[in-house]
């Protein structure tokens, strides 16, 4: 761990301050761990590297072919896939989350077209990193 002094604008001290409660973090140093990690994650995903995420879906299961179509997506890229969870949340509702490993532009294109799916309540790619 090294330490070093950081100088800031009155008005960008109170932002970083302000972000250390809206994330309830414990102190700065945490915050500016926070905010580098999150930009190198960007920076990842921006320059195509090989990243991690997750795609969360949200569909009524009574909608025709709507499962199977997901699924045969899926399968095309199988490669990126690393493992899916399919949670009833009631009677019509389920919520899927794919968890996925690969480049970033194929992890965006197949959330993409899951996503787009006809029928899909909600979707949304949750982006991270390996490490």
């Amino acid at each position: 761990m090294k330490r070093f002094g950081v100088s800031l604008e009155d008005n960008l001290l109170d932002e970083l301050d302000d972000l250390v409660k809206k994330h309830k973090l414990p102190n700065r140093s945490q915050a500016i761990r926070y905010l580098i990690r999150r930009n190198l994650t960007t920076e990842q995903w921006e320059t195509n590297q090989v990243v991690s995420g997750c795609i969360v879906l949200v569909y009524d299961h009574h909608k025709r072919d709507l499962l199977n179509k997901a699924v045969d997506i899926q399968h095309q890229y199988h490669h990126l896939v690393l493992s899916s969870q399919h949670v009833h949340l009631d009677h019509s509702n389920c919520l899927e989350t794919i968890t996925l490993k690969g480049k970033a532009k194929k992890l965006k294109e197949l959330a993409d077209r899951l996503i787009g799916l006809k029928g899909m309540k909600h979707g949304q790619l949750v982006m991270s990193t390996l490490g």
